[in-house]
């Protein structure tokens, strides 16, 4: 009852936010702040700006996972297309079990920044097992063996593929991908009206300095944090 009690207190917003404090102290974690204030809200467990989503907008939601609820509250609210990308066997899986709104699209490939294929690997969970749900880039001793190769496109190959001109709002949760990607989308000519982003620098082989210095080039290409979640590696970014 208790062990529950404080798995409780550490999902609270509170809480997170005094742990990101201490750890930013200790040098754990990136001292980020916002570079402009605009109107923003947390939906499934992302913060963005509502202000201009509507049934014109193009949605890419990179890494679906286990769930989709931020898609679709976003196509409930504002009337937005979503296209969510995610190539392993479990998301696959769940979505062709899944009764989905017409405005919800599903493609099972990887997002990165060359077109051709990736090779990916379950994460090990705390306890050392293997996880059903999460992939990764990073191979490990453990996971050696289950590697899968998935088919994987840049934004522009998928852009061109499926005829946007735009998009709206980018969404990645992609285990230590994102820093491919978002080479990728600083080269590509379409730039995302809104990036939200969670960062893995907590991984052994990525570290801070990596998100540190993608997050420079992404301001030095337009694009200004507006919102920083509690635990402080979901970072939200507006071009302006």
């Amino acid at each position: 009852m208790a062990i529950a009690a404080w798995k409780r207190i550490e999902k609270t917003p509170g809480y997170q936010r005094k742990k990101r404090f201490f750890k930013r102290l200790v040098g754990k974690e990136l001292r980020l702040k916002n570079d402009i204030d605009v109107a923003s809200i947390k939906d499934g467990g992302w913060w963005f700006t509502p202000e201009g989503l509507n049934e014109s907008s193009i949605v890419y939601s990179l890494g679906v996972g286990a769930e989709i609820d931020f898609d679709l509250s976003i196509i409930d609210k504002y009337g937005v297309t979503v296209h969510g990308f995610d190539p392993t066997p479990n998301s696959i899986d769940m979505l062709a079990g899944t009764d989905l709104p017409e405005r919800f699209h599903f493609h099972p490939w990887a997002v990165t920044a060359q077109d051709g294929s990736l090779k990916f690997y379950p994460r090990l969970k705390k306890d050392g097992s293997k996880s059903d749900v999460m992939y990764t880039m990073i191979a490990e001793k453990e996971t050696i063996d289950d590697v899968i190769e998935v088919p994987a496109y840049s934004l522009s190959s998928i852009a061109e593929k499926l005829g946007h001109q735009h998009i709206d709002l980018l969404k990645m949760d992609i285990e230590g991908a994102e820093y491919e990607v978002l080479d990728g989308l600083l080269a590509s000519p379409i730039k995302p009206t809104q990036l939200l982003v969670e960062f893995h620098h907590r991984f052994a082989d990525i570290g801070m300095e990596k998100t540190a210095g993608v997050i420079r080039r992404l301001r030095d290409d337009g694009y200004k944090i507006f919102a920083i979640s509690e635990i402080g590696r979901e970072v939200s970014f507006l071009r302006v």
